[in-house]
C-alpha cells in the first residue's frame, strides 16, 4: 500500500470504492448469524393495469347507456302500439259485424220500428208502456207525468225574464 492512500477502514486493508470491510464475528459464531426476514406488505393499491380496465369499463358502461335507454324506450312503444292496434283490429271486426246486420232488410225494419217508431202504410203502431220500466224515458224522475208541458215551461222561463227587466229598471232610476 502506497502511504497516499489511506485504508476505508482503520487497520485494514481497503476494500476498494464504495466497499467496506466485513466486520469480525466473535470466535464462537459459525456461519450467518440467524436473522429473521420479514417481508411487510404495504396496503393493497390498485394496479395500473386495473385502473385502466376500470376506465375502459365504464367509458363502454357510458357510450351504451344512452342507445340501451333509447331501446327500451322504444320497446315500450312497440309494445304499447302493439296493444292499441289489436283493440282496432277487435273494434274492426264489431263493426264489420254490425254492417252485416245492416244489410239485411229485415234488422233494418226492425230496427226503423223500435227507434224511429215508424211502421209501412196500413199498419197501425202501438205502443206498450211499462210503468215499471226503468229503461223508459222519465221514469227516473219518480214523477208520474204531472210536468208542465214544455211550451208552458218556456212561457213561464219568459215571464220570469220581463219581470226580471222590469224589476232592474225601476232600481236604476
Amino acid at each position: 500500500m502506497s502511504a497516499s492512500r489511506r485504508p476505508s477502514h482503520p487497520g485494514g486493508r481497503s476494500t476498494g470504492p464504495g466497499r467496506t470491510r466485513a466486520t469480525r464475528r466473535p470466535a464462537g459464531t459459525t456461519g450467518r448469524p440467524k436473522v429473521k426476514r420479514v417481508r411487510v406488505r404495504p396496503g393493497r393499491k390498485v394496479s395500473r393495469r386495473a385502473a385502466v380496465l376500470a376506465l375502459v369499463l365504464s367509458a363502454l358502461a357510458l357510450a351504451y347507456a344512452y342507445p340501451l335507454r333509447t331501446y327500451v324506450e322504444q320497446r315500450m312503444e312497440i309494445n304499447r302500439l302493439e296493444v292499441e292496434q289489436s283493440e282496432q283490429r277487435d273494434r274492426i271486426e264489431d263493426l264489420e259485424a254490425e254492417r252485416i246486420k245492416w244489410d239485411d232488410p229485415e234488422y233494418v225494419e226492425a230496427q226503423i220500428r223500435s227507434r224511429l217508431l215508424l211502421v209501412p202504410p196500413g199498419e197501425d203502431l202501438v205502443i206498450v208502456v211499462d210503468e215499471d220500466d226503468p229503461t223508459r224515458p222519465g221514469a227516473d224522475d219518480g214523477d208520474s207525468g204531472s210536468e208542465d208541458p214544455w211550451y208552458d215551461e218556456l212561457v213561464a222561463t219568459f215571464e220570469d225574464a220581463d219581470q226580471l227587466d222590469t224589476e232592474s229598471e225601476g232600481t236604476e232610476d
